[in-house]
């Protein structure tokens, strides 16, 4: 942090602060200040990539408002959202949802039930939230999963490619996605964008947290035959895509119906390549893999289809927007994540 600070940043600070408690709203306070301030509602956002979404708007100013079953300072309850309505933002996201991967729970199906309902029950309150605002938030971000898009090693998927429910994943995000959707008059106030990520990758969380241990221990292999693609997205990048959607002029990203962009890095690699690279990085051996059926007897089935195949997806109108990535390929991703 530089310790230059100017009469001019001092005095942008000063009048900043005396407009905390004015109606004037951030997007005012930035017109007069020159300062890029926004109000975020975040539901989701004490999760993996809440967290970091989190340091990555407070790190640029922003002031950051989480929704959680729990109150607590920076917080509001799902309860308070409800019967309270929308808080003043400029700009909500909802990562909520219950873990796919969650290790403590048995493929059945009231786990279903809930990876369903924890998705649709909160993007539906928060949609409900946002029409019935007197002043709604410019923007309105939603994240669900590349999961849309068929498996296949050889197909490969933009943002742009037609896609129709084949299997349990899909139709949620098809159903999450609906849900989501503003009405034709919100719409035309706030800009919607669909966020669609891969395997978020990252320490301290997400896929890294469980397949760090049997890595270190030289026990990681490849997952059935190694050649499914594996969509991936270092957290960072993930956070840093949700705001420069969050950041951009409506002008630029505004549609009548949701903007998709595509989760994703740029790299497009399978697991096999995941897996060897993972192992370099470490310095382990990678030679035990997991067959198929193994997987599918631990997880379920339908569960184990997210790890024994895959998706190419390109991240096209990510890259056209002009996002840059921190993390474009898996070896500097991964340097990052096992870095102590």
């Amino acid at each position: 942090m530089s310790i230059g600070f100017s009469f001019h940043q001092t005095f942008d600070v000063i009048f900043r602060d005396a407009l905390k408690n004015s109606p004037l709203s951030c997007v005012e306070i930035r017109e007069s200040t020159g300062q890029d301030t926004m109000k975020v509602l975040i539901g989701g956002g004490s999760g993996f990539v809440g967290r970091e979404l989190t340091r990555v708007l407070k790190s640029k100013g922003h002031e950051v408002t989480i929704i959680s079953r729990q109150p607590g300072p920076g917080k509001i309850t799902w309860g308070e959202l409800e019967s309270g309505g929308l808080p003043p933002c400029e700009a909500t996201v909802n990562l909520s949802g219950e873990n796919l991967m969650n290790p403590l729970r048995w493929w059945n199906e009231s786990y279903k039930k809930d990876l369903f309902s924890s998705r649709i029950n909160t993007t539906t309150t928060l949609a409900k939230a946002i029409a019935a605002s007197p002043s709604p938030p410019h923007s309105w971000v939603l994240v669900t999963g590349v999961a849309c898009y068929k498996t296949s090693l050889t197909a490969r998927y933009t943002e742009d490619s037609e896609w129709m429910p084949f299997d349990l994943f899909s139709t949620l995000v098809k159903e999450w996605e609906q849900a989501g959707s503003l009405p034709e008059e919100a719409a035309q106030k706030t800009r919607q964008t669909i966020v669609r990520a891969g395997v978020v990758l990252g320490r301290g969380g997400g896929a890294m947290g469980q397949m760090m241990t049997p890595f270190w221990l030289g026990l990681g292999g490849t997952l059935g035959s190694g050649r499914q693609p594996f969509p991936w997205i270092h957290v960072s990048d993930l956070a840093g895509i949700i705001t420069h959607t969050i950041e951009s002029p409506p002008s630029t990203l505004s549609s009548a119906v949701p903007q998709v962009f595509n989760g994703v890095a740029p790299a497009l690699n399978t697991n096999y390549e995941f897996t060897k690279e993972l192992g370099r990085v470490l310095r382990r051996p990678t030679v035990l893999p997991v067959p198929e059926f193994v997987i599918n007897a631990l997880m379920g089935s339908e569960r184990g289809v997210v790890l024994t195949q895959g998706q190419m997806v390109e991240p096209k109108r990510t890259l056209e927007s002009g996002f840059q990535y921190k993390y474009p390929d898996l070896r500097s991703a991964l340097k990052e994540i096992v870095a102590s």
